[in-house]
């Protein structure tokens, strides 16, 4: 069966925090409802912990780092889960179901199985 990511975006909040209870409810249920597809996934912390890595002149040049994410946008990529699914209308149709599909996006991507 193909696997799908599952990309989430959706506000750019921390899901430990107290005030995220609610969300995590939500993605609580979701996981609980689709345990048979899923194969992986995780939250990510906000965009402020992150660091981009760039290599000035290609392989074996100047590292040069970042804070921040990537790209500056209203909606940041929050989590990710790994479904397994019969094919991409149902990868879709469990995507729908994830919160962030609610009120950000989902992008669902197959994924490449290297042998």
């Amino acid at each position: 069966m193909p696997t799908y990511a599952a990309l989430i975006y959706s506000a750019d909040v921390d899901p430990t925090q107290p005030e995220a209870a609610s969300m995590m409810k939500d993605y609580n249920e979701f996981g609980a409802a689709a345990a048979a597809v899923i194969r992986g996934g995780q939250a990510l912390y906000p965009t402020a912990t992150a660091t981009t890595v760039r290599v000035n002149g290609g392989k074996g040049g100047d590292i040069v780092t970042s804070d921040g994410p990537y790209a500056e946008t209203k909606e940041a990529l929050t989590g990710f889960y790994l479904i397994e699914c019969g094919d991409l209308d149902e990868a879709v149709k469990v995507a729908a179901q994830i919160p962030a599909a609610w009120d950000g996006a989902v992008e669902v991507r197959p994924i490449v199985e290297f042998s």
